[in-house]
């Protein structure tokens, strides 16, 4: 998450409809999911096309498929039935009952009691709703109905199993949050007699969420522990407008333990898993970490002593690298203590989940304290503290003081530590989730060097911020690049400069390439002065703009989100770029090993993929504009020549091993002159 990278992507034919949650298989670590309702498909991550992927068709409708660690797949149709995978893939075509009588599955959940899967579903027909606890390994189905509730009705559901008893929460429409408790039953004659007999569960109320006169109209809740639930949901006070909040609930107490506002909106969804929150917010995903202690009255009610920590929220720590969250204390408190962790800085931050690491207090309340600091003392106090960090720390440290200094240069636009930001990129290794806004600042300093730093040191640069550093590369003089610090080690050793900074202009033999060989290969005739665009002979670009360019091509991308973005990249620059890659590619071939010499020089790899995403994003903008025709034509006739020298090649392969094999069966120490015929 915090890479903002894809690991992988799938994708169904056009007009196929992926019609369930995928889940991963954690026994057999493979994917699995279901188009088109009946149509099963289960891959590995190294596939690359679904449509290759194992397939089968069932026959029924599937529901949901729902993945336990020790208890494997198991599959719930839309008529009630449930299979494990084993059990369905053993016969794919087998008869598949139907359980329910129209009713329609609202909310289904998996869960492990002891070693068997247990599979809790609930149903809803003409207003009534039912709840199904299925354990399809010893094929035992229990139906139970809900206790009508007046004027409301369930709007989500979520579970837990403790001590052979279902706890089933049900947030209904009238504000409330009710609990139903059901006793994972032992089939016998005589509970299956008692069966056969509709059962009714009563519920109870368990918390009405509201408080102050402000009433939370929840959409989705999930289970922290025994005492403490999760609602995500609009909470409307009387006269304001509804905001949408995450609110953190203790049904021991009846408290409202935190809540956090989400102004950008969300999708009305929440998802917990290992000690995590999951939700969307605006156009992101969130992940918020937490960790739940013992509940008690005094931290109920925000009562705990704690004589470090006056007129602080206990339960809270929302903000990254706020002021309030550099200076609560986690410290022998029994609470929930939260951290919300945007999706740019979990990574960065796993060490530091509440209650884990009491070592980040003297962090936090040294960097507030510095806040008002002059630079020099803010310089010399952060120096300090990168010094005395502990390793498991370091990081995260790293990572605060990097915050700080941004925050400061945000605040104070004269303020602005090039020599410190510079050191502290070079000499500590960095992600750009640690620090997300050190590159915007570059960026509005133009500070090329520290660009070009992070885009050969960070993993993780978000296209976007790839794309624009690559824009502003382009649109920079070289005048002014030439004052600049620039590290040119990459383009040094196969870039020749004179002293009036021109590059020379020397005679180039591509392999396979030749004038003589290729007139043939295009009928475009060129004038004589543009032979150096031919044939790549001289850099488009000077030392230091090629520099800054060989550290956009070093930099990580995924090709879906960056090729929106070079779309846009003006004609100009999109042409110049394109030169320089061709340049690069024909200084390439130059070499038997086609590898640039120098310190971070471009591969041939990361050359052909950019100058491949560029084409696909510019091409038809290249195509229509005069002064690209002749690039174009120039690096199709080198790129046919490559082909049709290395298909030639090929053709002598055979006997160039044969040589190979001669030379390895003649004595070393022996003279002989041998005539060997190439047919």
């Amino acid at each position: 998450i915090s890479d903002q990278k894809p690991l992988g992507c799938w994708s169904v034919k056009h007009g196929q409809i992926l019609t369930c949650p995928v889940v991963c298989n954690f026994e057999t670590h493979e994917y699995i999911a279901v188009h088109d309702d009946k149509v099963l498909r289960i891959w590995k991550n190294e596939d690359i096309n679904l449509d290759k992927a194992f397939k089968a068709t069932l026959s029924a409708d599937v529901y949901r498929i729902h993945s336990l660690p020790q208890g494997g797949p198991v599959v719930l149709f839309r008529g009630g039935a449930v299979r494990t995978l084993d059990v369905l893939l053993e016969a794919p075509q087998q008869e598949i009952e139907n359980v329910l009588s129209g009713e329609v599955i609202r909310w289904s959940g998996a869960f492990m009691e002891g070693q068997q899967p247990v599979l809790i579903f609930t149903t809803e027909k003409d207003g009534d709703f039912f709840v199904y606890v299925q354990k399809p390994k010893l094929s035992s189905l229990h139906r139970y109905k809900l206790e009508p509730q007046e004027s409301a009705k369930p709007l989500c559901f979520t579970a837990h199993i403790t001590n052979q008893t279902v706890t089933l929460l049900c947030l209904y429409s009238n504000d409330s949050v009710y609990q139903v408790l059901i006793p994972l039953q032992h089939d016998t004659e005589e509970e299956e007699e008692k069966a056969e007999e509709e059962e009714i569960l009563s519920k109870s109320l368990l918390l009405n969420l509201s408080v102050s006169g402000a009433v939370l109209k929840g959409t989705s809740l999930v289970v922290l522990d025994k005492d403490h639930i999760a609602v995500l949901g609009s909470l409307a006070a009387p006269g304001k407008e509804p905001r949408e909040c995450l609110t953190i609930w203790n049904t021991k107490f009846q408290t409202l333990q935190t809540s956090k506002e989400l102004p950008l909106g969300t999708s009305g969804q929440l998802w917990s898993y290992e000690e995590k929150f999951f939700l969307i917010h605006g156009k992101v995903l969130t992940v918020i970490l937490y960790k739940c202690e013992t509940s008690s009255l005094a931290a109920a009610v925000g009562k705990l002593k704690d004589s470090q920590t006056p007129d602080v929220s206990l339960f809270l720590n929302w903000n990254t690298l706020e002021d309030e969250e550099l200076v609560v204390s986690f410290q022998s408190q029994e609470s929930v203590a939260l951290k919300a962790e945007s999706t740019m800085n979990l990574r960065s931050r796993r060490s530091t989940v509440a209650g884990e690491q009491p070592a980040t207090l003297p962090v936090g309340q040294l960097l507030l304290n510095l806040k008002s600091a002059s630079t020099y003392v803010l310089e010399k106090e952060l120096k300090k503290l990168m010094a005395k960090a502990p390793t498991p720390d370091l990081q995260a440290t790293i990572g605060c003081v990097v915050t700080a200094l941004t925050d400061r240069c945000k605040g104070n636009p004269k303020y602005y530590p090039q020599s410190f930001l510079q050191q502290i990129v070079e000499t500590h290794e960095l992600s750009y989730s640690l620090c997300p806004d050190l590159m915007a600042v570059a960026l509005e300093k133009n500070d090329m060097p520290l660009l070009q730093m992070c885009l050969e040191r960070f993993p993780d640069i978000p296209e976007e911020v790839t794309y624009t550093c690559l824009k502003a590369f382009l649109s920079m003089s070289e005048a002014h690049l030439q004052t600049l610090d620039v590290n040119v080690d990459s383009v040094i050793c196969y870039i020749d400069v004179e002293l009036d900074d021109k590059e020379v202009k020397t005679e180039i033999v591509e392999n396979g390439f030749s004038a003589e060989m290729d007139q043939d290969m295009c009928d475009t005739k060129l004038p004589e002065e543009s032979h150096f665009r031919s044939h790549g002979a001289s850099c488009p670009v000077g030392l230091q703009k090629a520099a800054l360019l060989n550290a956009v091509l070093h930099s990580a991308y995924t090709e879906t989100f960056l090729l929106p973005h070079l779309k846009n990249l003006p004609a100009q620059q999109a042409i110049l770029f394109l030169r320089y890659l061709y340049y690069l590619y024909v200084k390439c071939s130059e070499k038997v090993n086609t590898t640039l010499p120098g310190i971070r020089s471009p591969t041939i790899n990361q050359i052909m993929d950019w100058m491949c995403l560029l084409l696909d994003a510019q091409f038809t903008v290249m195509v229509m504009l005069p002064e690209a025709k002749e690039l174009l034509s120039n690096l199709h006739r080198f790129v046919r020549a490559q082909v049709r020298f290395y298909s030639e090649l090929n053709k002598i392969e055979g006997s160039l091993r044969e040589l190979q094999r001669l030379n390895h069966l003649r004595e070393s120490q022996t003279y002989s002159i041998e005539m060997l015929e190439i047919i």
